[in-house]
């Protein structure tokens, strides 16, 4: 919090002290404030969060433990929340702010600021943190000799890979599915900064390099003031993305819903090493066209499954990316003997151009497609599901290349049934439309275009049970008359 760069981002896991440090900070730059002519240190700073529940059970009640009302002055308790603290030469005004939604950048419109506290800047969409840096700055005015430093903090829990924060801070690449404009807005500024906390505990890995147990971190931070089995009973009951996000500090995600396949385990389907291509076997593909285009790559191999490429694109219309993905299979499955494509039956002609169906596109670049037989979301679901569930000689029937990272994703919570927003454990019973349902709708053409589910498609009536009469003796049977009936070529004559 020394650094004096105009944003600075502070990540870490739970219970490293990040809120009470950013607290301390408005603190400390309000004592830090130049004096004006009347001999007071004047600032103004906005704290912001999601909702205005996590505001005042979390934000707020944060804020009061470290400057209580009796102390620091009364607080106000009506939107806008603020607490204004005058002691001694300090005139600090703190005002308490929920933003969630891009539509929410008019509340800040009209504020005149020297600082901004974004806590859980996660929750936080990009638009709002642009909105806040055009807002510090302007108070106190120029008349009283302008603020002495001004700029904005932020606190959060790890986010998701292609959230703002990793991109900018350069932990990760600028996805593609992000359009060129938005890009250009997640490139890191000079004048901005990002800090990472180390891990609360640290992985204990087995002998064939899987994490089997945790312990503490001795680098870990705060602990002089979290209870010694803080961590130790936090993990208890919790799963392994969870871990990662919130006491591992890892950029993951951790989805509120139901996860669609919850058989899968990393640790058995994704496969440990780079997938080969199989030379002269088959290579299938299903695609799920639209305005986010996507398309999985494998090969039966011994009757397993092995997932060995996706191509997600974004705003990208059928022509261009039938180019993208024939140079994917001319580049890496040149040694696959033919290739067989399967797409949505439907399309999706919103995002197509006017020259012809999704499927004409494909062949006319050389790309031999079909429709999916069936375009049911059950019978999609269980051909995956199904492939899940199955071993083939002691392995995981169905294996997928750790470089399918957006697969991977989905399948790790990602793709998901949404909670119902209702009492109870209920959820929708379709998976939700998400950035991660175009990859999955792929894989399902896919498994389903190859003949898997073929059983399920069948729909095969169970046998009639036909009650023979008592009397009836199967070895006293008398031939059946036969009845010869003209042939065709009888009739032609």
């Amino acid at each position: 919090m020394k650094d004096n760069t105009f944003f600075r981002g502070i990540r870490g896991p739970v219970g490293s002290g990040k809120s009470v440090g950013c607290c301390i900070e408005v603190f400390r730059r309000s004592l830090a404030q130049d004096k004006s002519l009347d001999g007071i240190r004047k600032s103004r700073w906005a704290i912001i969060r999601n909702t205005n529940p996590q505001l005042r059970t979390t934000t707020i009640k944060t804020w009061l433990d470290w400057f209580p009302e009796n102390e620091w002055g009364k607080f106000t308790w009506s939107v806008p929340y603020t607490h204004h603290i005058r002691k001694g030469d300090i005139d600090l005004e703190v005002i308490f702010l929920a933003l969630d939604r891009p539509e929410d950048v008019k509340k800040l419109l009209s504020l005149e600021l020297t600082g901004v506290w974004i806590n859980e800047a996660r929750e936080i969409p990009k638009s709002i943190i642009d909105a806040c840096t055009m807002r510090v700055g302007r108070y106190p005015s120029m008349r009283d000799g302008g603020p002495s430093w001004t700029g904005v903090i932020a606190d959060t829990n790890a986010p998701e890979e292609d959230h703002w924060w990793p991109i900018m801070s350069g932990e990760v690449p600028i996805p593609d599915h992000i359009p060129r404009d938005q890009a250009k807005m997640l490139v890191k500024p000079d004048n901005w900064m990002f800090f990472t906390q180390p891990s609360a505990m640290k992985e204990m890995y087995n002998e064939d390099g899987e994490v089997e147990d945790y312990f503490p971190n001795d680098y870990a931070e705060n602990k002089k003031n979290m209870m010694k089995g803080y961590y130790p009973n936090l993990i208890q009951g919790k799963t392994k993305s969870w871990i990662d996000v919130y006491v591992m500090n890892k950029l993951g995600t951790i989805q509120d819903g139901k996860p669609v396949y919850p058989m899968f385990a990393s640790e058995t389907h994704i496969a440990k090493e780079e997938i080969p291509v199989a030379a002269g076997l088959p290579l299938y593909i299903g695609i799920d066209f639209g305005l986010t285009p996507a398309a999985v790559i494998g090969q039966k191999v011994r009757n397993r499954w092995l997932i060995q490429s996706e191509v997600v694109a974004f705003d990208m219309g059928i022509v261009r990316f039938a180019e993208v993905l024939r140079n994917e299979i001319a580049t890496r499955f040149s040694q696959a003997s033919d290739v067989y494509i399967y797409g949505d039956p439907a399309g999706d002609f919103r995002a197509q151009t006017d020259e012809s169906t999704p499927f004409h596109i494909l062949r006319g670049a050389g790309l031999r497609a079909f429709p999916a037989p069936s375009n049911s979301v059950d019978l999609r679901l269980e051909s995956v599901a199904q492939q899940l569930n199955k071993m083939v000689e002691g392995k995981p029937a169905f294996l997928i290349d750790r470089r399918c990272q957006q697969l991977i994703k989905g399948f790790e919570g990602g793709y998901a049934y949404k909670r119902m927003e209702v009492s109870g454990e209920r959820y929708a019973d379709k998976p939700d439309k998400n950035m991660y349902s175009h990859i999955h709708d792929a894989l399902q053409y896919l498994l389903l275009g190859a003949g898997e589910g073929r059983a399920l498609m069948s729909n095969q009536k169970p046998s009639q049970v036909i009650h023979a009469k008592k009397d009836f003796d199967v070895f006293k049977r008398k031939p059946k008359s036969a009845t010869h009936k003209p042939s065709i070529w009888s009739l032609v004559r």
